[in-house]
């Protein structure tokens, strides 16, 4: 891990650890160009909708061990649990594994870029909600998770719509003006996650809408 993703650990204690606490919003991710994004907290704090079961369907079907990276309240991992796959979270805020814990789930409190358990024998790895922004750079993200997965393992992305390809300087926002310190992040449509992903070992094996949200599968190449 460089000195950077070391020093950068945002999400710990500001707007976004109060709304998982919450599980209410709303919070955006505020630009340093003023635009902002918004996030969609009570979804994450909900049951899986219909574009989750998607997830959950390809991971079920998959039938390995699930990591889902940045996994927030934790609904994926505690619907995978209960349906009898081993799943584990891992995320920066402590308020979110909490979540997830108090949900019957199971999670970390550390970075993907951090030592994590099984390393290379993951047989799925997920990044929904907008997580392939993690840390602002998709190459570095993608060959980690390329590191994690075992041989043939599966990612499954959810990523922007359109053609997207930024990093940006963000902070977390809340509706009274509250917020997070600053920190990278990315946002990547289809085209580009598939260019950083052949950098890292990882094929293309499908790419899918549901319910206006968009993904792609990735396979570790053998």
């Amino acid at each position: 891990m460089t000195d950077l993703q070391v020093r950068q650990r945002p999400w710990c204690d500001d707007p976004f650890a109060e709304a998982m606490r919450t599980g209410r919003g709303p919070l955006w991710l505020r630009r340093a160009d003023g635009g902002r994004h918004p996030l969609e907290v009570e979804r994450w704090c909900a049951p899986p909708d219909a574009a989750d079961r998607g997830l959950l369907l390809r991971c079920l079907a998959a039938g390995r061990p699930v990591l889902d990276i940045g996994c927030g309240p934790g609904r994926l991992v505690t619907e995978l649990l209960a349906a009898g796959l081993p799943a584990l979270g891992v995320d920066l805020t402590g308020a979110a594994v909490a979540r997830t814990r108090d949900l019957g789930g199971a999670a970390l409190c550390r970075s993907v870029f951090d030592r994590l358990p099984a390393e290379g024998r993951w047989g799925t790895a997920l990044l929904a909600d907008g997580n392939l922004g993690i840390g602002g750079d998709p190459a570095a993200l993608l060959t980690r998770v390329g590191e994690l997965l075992a041989p043939d393992g599966l990612l499954l992305a959810e990523v922007e719509p359109g053609a997207v390809d930024e990093r940006v300087m963000v902070r977390v926002e809340d509706a009274a003006g509250g917020s997070g310190p600053p920190f990278h992040w990315a946002r990547l449509g289809t085209a580009a996650t598939l260019r950083y992903a052949a950098g890292a070992g990882l094929v293309e094996e499908e790419r899918w809408s549901s319910a206006g949200r968009c993904f792609v599968a990735l396979r570790r190449a053998e």
